[in-house]
């Protein structure tokens, strides 16, 4: 979901043989289905932030364990899936982004970006459109979703409140923004997955998505704008956007932009995601003392009565901690399903059943999004299913623009809506930067329910499908 994150070049090797358990496919898959019996059950009673899946996800690994007839080897399947170098990259990420963004918000950036939305007259619905356009601008420039939200979410979000924004529209109007550079971005991970698999240039893969993302981004714009206006809104909704134009507001904090600037500056020209945060928190905390918008005993201090640190770099740190388990057992328990063969019997039972063009795309559209939904890695359900989609399309006469584009923007629809995949996950802890502004911290569930554009997408990819739109006539 980010060039800036390191992706895999092929799905995990698999072993000579499979991993295999009690049941055959079903008690292979029981697993994965307790975890998402789980997310629903949790999704449904309101469960306010990513801590409610730990236990879910840890019941979820013991089944698979009782289940498993090789439990050496479900071991080492789960070690393989949290010991991968991208998870450990992502756990950086959330941990300095979390620094990063704890500083700017105690150094008054967030106020400051209030004191310009009233000075520009940016309130409501069009704080929201303005949201995603910033949004998808950074994403579509440096190729990364997940960098996008960590940079943008504790800012943006926080923000909103005096603008009198919705505050789930404006939330799911970040993570719309994330996906669509996630989907049209040429360095995006997707993109490069997508066009490879089916051996046709980048250049052109992108310009021809232009007729799928394009009215779907203007969709998406139109629609956050009307939900962050007030169209769609709940009594504490209500309650935060009459009272949040009322708190104070200063432009002193504004010279801390130059922090997520230089980041995504650094993005830009290709930097490591992870050099370019620590510089973004190291640059972030030298503005702040020199303006000083906080004070050293504000980063770090001891309290008298206590036995451990605090401050803001504590805080900062603490952000990052109910994310990072959930993606460690998460990639543990995907790890488990990848060391089987589902993916594998999934691409075999499709291969031989597409006997018209249309149908042909459905099934290519079908199988990746199942990938996805079991595996929760884009790329890794675009590489799994990429070979089956080629072979499927030449047979059949697709174009090999239109194949990449079906995939890429498939999975580019349920890891931005669905609240147990990271993207959701991470736009949700984002959203509990606003609650010492006034806005509410918000569920995985509620920031995809709003994600304006992965909606805009799936409505894309069905009418593509089923009326051929954007495909070529022979």
């Amino acid at each position: 979901m980010s060039s800036q994150l390191p992706s895999p070049t092929a799905p995990p090797a698999a072993p000579s043989a499979p991993l295999t358990f009690t049941g055959g496919l079903a008690g292979a898959l029981a697993p994965f289905a307790a975890f998402l019996g789980g997310v629903a059950w949790l999704a449904l009673n309101g469960a306010p932030d990513e801590k409610g899946f730990w236990p879910i996800l840890l019941g979820a690994l013991i089944l698979g364990l009782l289940l498993a007839q090789d439990r050496e080897r479900y071991a080492d399947a789960m070690l393989d899936g949290m010991s991968q170098r991208v998870v450990m990259v992502m756990l950086c990420a959330w941990l300095f982004a979390g620094v990063m963004g704890a500083v700017l918000s105690a150094g008054g950036l967030v106020t400051g970006l209030a004191w310009a939305s009233r000075t520009l007259g940016l309130s409501g619905g069009a704080y929201v459109a303005a949201t995603f356009l910033t949004t998808a601008i950074v994403s579509t420039a440096t190729g990364t979703s997940f960098g996008t939200i960590l940079l943008c979410g504790p800012i943006l979000y926080p923000a909103g409140g005096a603008a009198g924004a919705m505050p789930a529209a404006l939330m799911g109007a970040v993570l719309a923004g994330s996906t669509f550079g996630d989907s049209m971005s040429p360095v995006s991970d997707t993109t490069i997955a997508s066009s490879g698999t089916q051996r046709v240039d980048i250049g052109g893969t992108v310009r021809s998505r232009l007729r799928y993302a394009v009215p779907a981004g203007l969709a998406a714009l139109v629609a956050s704008a009307l939900l962050g206006g007030g169209t769609v809104v709940d009594a504490v909704t209500t309650t935060v956007a009459s009272a949040a134009p009322s708190a104070p507001t200063s432009p002193k904090g504004l010279v801390l932009l130059i922090s997520p600037a230089l980041v995504i500056a650094m993005l830009l020209r290709r930097t490591h995601l992870i050099t370019a945060l620590l510089t973004g928190v190291a640059t972030s905390v030298g503005i702040a003392l020199a303006f000083r918008l906080v004070t050293p005993y504000d980063l770090l201090h001891i309290a008298p009565g206590t036995f451990g640190a605090n401050g803001v770099l504590v805080d900062g740190m603490q952000r990052a901690i109910g994310v990072s388990v959930f993606t460690l057992l998460l990639v543990a328990l995907v790890g488990t399903l990848q060391a089987t063969d589902v993916l594998d019997r999934l691409v075999r039972a499709s291969e031989q059943r597409a006997h018209s063009a249309r149908a042909a795309e459905g099934w290519m559209v079908g199988v990746v999004s199942a990938a996805v939904l079991l595996t929760t890695h884009s790329v890794v359900a675009i590489l799994a299913v990429g070979e089956f989609a080629r072979q499927t399309g030449e047979r059949f006469g697709i174009d090999g623009y239109r194949r990449a584009n079906l995939l890429d923007l498939t999975v580019c629809t349920w890891p931005f809506l669905l609240p147990y995949f990271l993207p959701t996950i991470l736009t949700a802890s984002a959203s509990r930067s606003g609650e010492a502004f006034g806005m509410p911290p918000l569920t995985a569930g509620t920031v995809g329910l709003y994600n304006t554009y992965a909606w805009a997408l799936v409505v894309t990819v069905l009418l593509a499908v089923i009326t051929g739109y954007g495909r070529k006539r022979g």
